[in-house]
Order: C-alpha cells, then sequence, then structure tokens
C-alpha cells in the first residue's frame, strides 16, 4: 500500500504506473492544516476522474474527532473510494462511529449500501490492546494496519530495530486472522536503507503479515520479491498438489509426498503460494 500525500497533484496523477496493489491517498498526516480543504477537493476529483485500472484504491482520512474527518468522509465516499482508512483507532467505537457516517452518506447518494470498506489503523498502546474488539468491529473492515510512529511516541520510546513493535505486531496480527481479514504493516521511514528495509520485510513476512505500508516507488519490487515463493517452495507447492490430486483419483482419504503424509495445513500453504505466483505472473503483484 503505498503512501500518496493528498496535496500533491503530480503524485496523485502518477500513483498507478509504479506496480503497487494499493494506493493510499493521504489527507490526515502528510497534509498541513492550511492545506486540508484542497487536498480533499484534488483527492475527490482524482477519484472521480482518473483510471487506476484494477488498483485498491484508499483514503486515509483525518480523525473524525477534529471535524475534517466527516468533511473528508463526504467527499471521498462519494467519489466512489474503495476503502477508507481510519487513524489513530483506538477501540471498536472509533470504527462503528465511522461506518455509521458511511452508511448515512451512502444512503443519502445512492450509493449501494456497504460498498465503501474500511481499514483500521491502530496506532496506540490502547489500540493495539483492543485489537481483536477493533478486527471484528465491522463487516466491513477489510485489513487493520500498524501505525508505528505514533504507537512508538506512545510507549516512550523510539523506532529501533524492531523490538519495540514486535508485541504490537503480533497482536495486529492474531486479531486480524481471527476475524478472517487482512494484517498490513507499518511504513519503513529511511528509503536510502535498503537493506534495513529488506531486514524488515523478512521479519513481517515470518510473522504472517499479508503486506506493508511503503512511502517511496522504489520500495515495492523489494517488497514483492520478498513476498513472492522461491522456485524451490514453488516446486514443492506443486507436488503437493499432484499428490493430492492422484489420492483423490484412487479414491483414497490420505495423500502422502517422499513418505510424509500431507495434512491440511500443508496444503493450505501449497494453495497459497502458488495463488501467490499466479497473481505475480497476471502483473498485479
Amino acid at each position: 500500500m503505498m503512501f500518496v500525500p493528498g496535496n500533491n497533484p503530480g503524485m496523485i496523477k502518477d500513483a498507478g504506473i509504479y506496480g503497487a496493489d494499493s494506493i493510499m491517498f493521504d489527507l490526515e498526516d502528510s497534509v498541513s492544516i492550511a492545506e486540508k480543504d484542497a487536498a480533499r477537493f484534488l483527492v475527490y476529483q482524482a477519484l472521480r476522474t482518473l483510471d487506476f485500472g484494477a488498483k485498491e484504491i484508499v483514503v486515509r482520512i483525518n480523525d473524525l474527532e477534529s471535524g475534517l474527518g466527516i468533511r473528508d468522509l463526504e467527499a471521498i465516499v462519494r467519489a466512489g473510494v474503495h476503502i477508507v482508512r481510519l487513524p489513530k483507532t483506538d477501540s471498536a467505537q472509533d470504527v462503528v462511529d465511522c461506518e455509521q457516517e458511511i452508511v448515512r452518506i451512502e444512503r443519502e447518494a445512492g450509493i449501494p449500501e456497504g460498498r465503501t470498506g474500511m481499514m483500521a489503523a491502530i496506532e496506540s498502546a490502547n489500540g493495539v490492546l483492543n485489537a481483536k474488539e477493533i478486527a471484528f468491529s465491522s463487516d466491513r473492515l477489510i485489513g487493520i494496519a500498524l501505525g508505528a510512529e505514533d504507537y512508538v511516541t506512545d510507549l516512550k520510546t523510539t523506532r529501533s530495530d524492531g523490538t519495540e513493535l514486535l508485541f504490537a505486531r503480533c497482536m495486529i496480527l492474531n486479531a486480524a486472522r481471527a476475524a478472517g481479514i487482512d494484517a498490513l504493516d507499518t511504513v519503513f521511514a529511511d528509503v536510502n536503507d535498503e537493506a534495513g528495509f529488506l531486514e524488515e520485510v523478512k521479519l513481517i513476512k515470518k510473522l504472517g503479515f499479508d503486506g506493508k505500508s511503503i512511502i517511496n516507488p522504489r520500495q515495492i519490487e523489494p517488497l514483492h520479491k520478498a513476498f513472492m515463493p522461491s522456485e524451490a517452495d514453488l516446486e514443492k507447492a506443486r507436488a503437493i498438489m499432484e499428490a493430492i490430486a492422484e489420492a483423490e483419483a484412487r479414491g483414497s482419504g490420505v495423500a502422502s509426498l517422499k513418505g510424509k503424509m500431507i495434512d491440511r495445513p500443508v496444503v493450505l500453504r501449497a494453495q497459497r503460494m502458488l495463488a501467490l505466483a499466479d497473481v505475480d505472473g497476471a502483473g498485479e503483484v
């Protein structure tokens, strides 16, 4: 998910050419208070007039309590945004409050109710501790994300080697998995530190995250490459699925590969790897 400042016309216009799976136009932290109205109008017009193809289009709104978030919703829901990213989500009630406004706008605008999805960004100690309740708070939620900078500030620490984020990452990931939605990791701010970026990507992949927020197009290709299964992994996955097919053809409920029984978790992992490879081959990842 690539962050694009909502007040930058050039970056908005070109956002679809870099290969990110999801484009997130930001109306919150990257936009100064003096430019909020102009950015909102610019993103509204972009959603209405520009063709981003099959990309998932997300807009990060301002906090509802600021009053700006309601104005953001009025514009972007009517413009047909795919996903609303709610910042600084501390509780399930934050999601419920935002959803109520979305429902109202959809009804007023004649938009099919439920078309607008949501993503909750968790950026505080309270939010992390409430991650499960947040993840289950709305059927519109397609995922929950970690916002690390505000979170570590709330913890009274700073970003380092990732140790300070491990608890939050695990809480968010497990909450997302329990709710059957996606888990998205935080940004890596130093775009010149590719080695550090790749180390963080390897970590979140091991943990089980579905993807990562990024702030620069240079981070897209190495992120995709790290998340794609290796050819050896794909060969093993294909062999597993062939063994399952052969067992089913024989009418056997048991399959094995090289003397090892193939159980359901092994099959699910193989299917996921092959699905990733199929998406990559289609040019969407």
